[in-house]
């Protein structure tokens, strides 16, 4: 069968492309075509538009690039009406996708897929009506998403496990690596132990967040800073923000880098829970413009009490989160000295840790959602 898929960011190639290899190893003859990134190519097919040029976020940045957005959108479209698939698979990235959504349950035949469902529960909840209108079948990889779909909005949704989690067991079970070894194959500049800086995978983020990250850190003589380069950023970008700073960057490398990580600073997204993941204490830090508005804002519009991953699977405050007017360098410094070594909140999160994992469960989420795509398909 032939499945279009699309995705628009770092976090949401990784995951596609493990659909993909589920979807090739359940059915032969699987043909792709996407939206999406180097992972994905790495499992075959055409890829139409490269992600990096897709991923835009915030209003002014959106506004700057409507015109690339656009044709962009309108190009995806013709292309999935072309080749007409027989299944056209979305992964998050909700603001694209479901106007590719909307239009092919309007103008075509052409089966909805929905894998890594859009976080309606936190911000758009009226996305709803066009989810129920418009795809077919949702793939949710959170537990606490089947209540608000199924209870709140009578939406029936697939829970297939969480693929983050499936990423992460099986790097670990087969990435044996030193500290040592890691270092000098990485070339940083010494063995003391590591605070991993994850800035974000979008050029907005780490502009936003990367400064106050490096201004929180320069002290800290006993570690050594070390920023998990963006695969759809190039060096030269991250240089604008690191002269002066005794820092280091390995490019396409976060999971190696937080295997030998003491602690990090973690912009918000899915990055908040792959540390969760390898067991490595977090501050969670995401700049925002207008911080005092926004943070009041927050306060009085936004459905969920957390924004990280790690806090609303455990709905409870695992990781501090350090948004909008609590975003200030001294925060992140303060509450980063609390989860060093020997330090009260380091043990308290690693036992917080513990609850997450629990609740995601063993499911393989890629397998999972491979399995009921193809059976939907075939009307078995």
């Amino acid at each position: 069968m032939k499945y279009y898929l699309i995705a628009g960011e770092a976090s949401g190639d990784l995951h596609a492309s493990r659909l993909m290899r589920a979807l090739k190893e359940k059915d032969a003859d699987a043909e792709f075509r996407f939206f999406g990134g180097d992972l994905m190519a790495e499992e075959g097919g055409t890829m139409v538009r490269h992600y990096r040029y897709l991923a835009y976020m915030g209003f002014i940045p959106v506004l700057l690039h409507l015109r690339t957005i656009l044709k962009n959108m309108k190009q995806c479209k013709a292309d999935i009406e072309k080749w007409n698939p027989d299944a056209c698979i979305l992964v998050d990235y909700p603001g694209f996708n479901l106007s590719i959504a909307k239009h092919l349950k309007a103008k075509t035949r052409i089966p909805v897929f929905y894998y890594i469902s859009p976080k309606i529960w936190a911000w758009k909840e009226y996305r709803i009506k066009n989810i129920k209108r418009d795809v077919d079948a949702m793939f949710s990889i959170l537990p606490f998403e089947v209540d608000f779909f199924e209870k709140k909005h009578n939406y029936p949704i697939n829970y297939v496990g969480n693929p983050t989690a499936d990423e992460v067991r099986e790097f670990r079970s087969n990435y044996s690596e030193s500290l040592i070894e890691f270092v000098h194959r990485r070339g940083l500049k010494n063995e003391k132990p590591i605070i991993a800086l994850l800035s974000g995978s979008r050029r907005q983020e780490i502009k936003d967040n990367l400064p106050a990250m490096l201004q929180a850190t320069k002290d800290l003589t006993n570690y050594q800073m070390v920023i998990a380069g963006a695969p759809s950023v190039e060096r030269e970008y991250y240089n604008e923000f690191i002269s002066g700073y005794d820092v280091s960057i390995v490019d396409n490398a976060t999971y190696e880098l937080l295997s030998h990580s003491t602690a990090a600073l973690v912009t918000s997204g899915t990055a908040t829970l792959e540390t969760a993941l390898f067991r490595v204490p977090q501050v969670v830090c995401y700049e925002t413009p207008l911080p005092r508005i926004i943070g009041f804002l927050r306060r009085k519009l936004l459905k969920v009490r957390f924004i990280s991953l790690v806090n609303l699977i455990a709905d409870n405050e695992v990781v501090p989160e350090l948004v909008a007017d609590t975003f200030t360098v001294e925060n992140i410094r303060r509450h980063l000295l609390d989860i060093l070594p020997n330090q009260k909140g380091r043990e308290e999160q690693l036992c917080g840790y513990d609850e997450v994992k629990r609740r995601l469960g063993n499911n393989k989420a890629p397998d999972n959602a491979a399995s009921i795509i193809i059976r939907l398909l075939r009307k078995e």
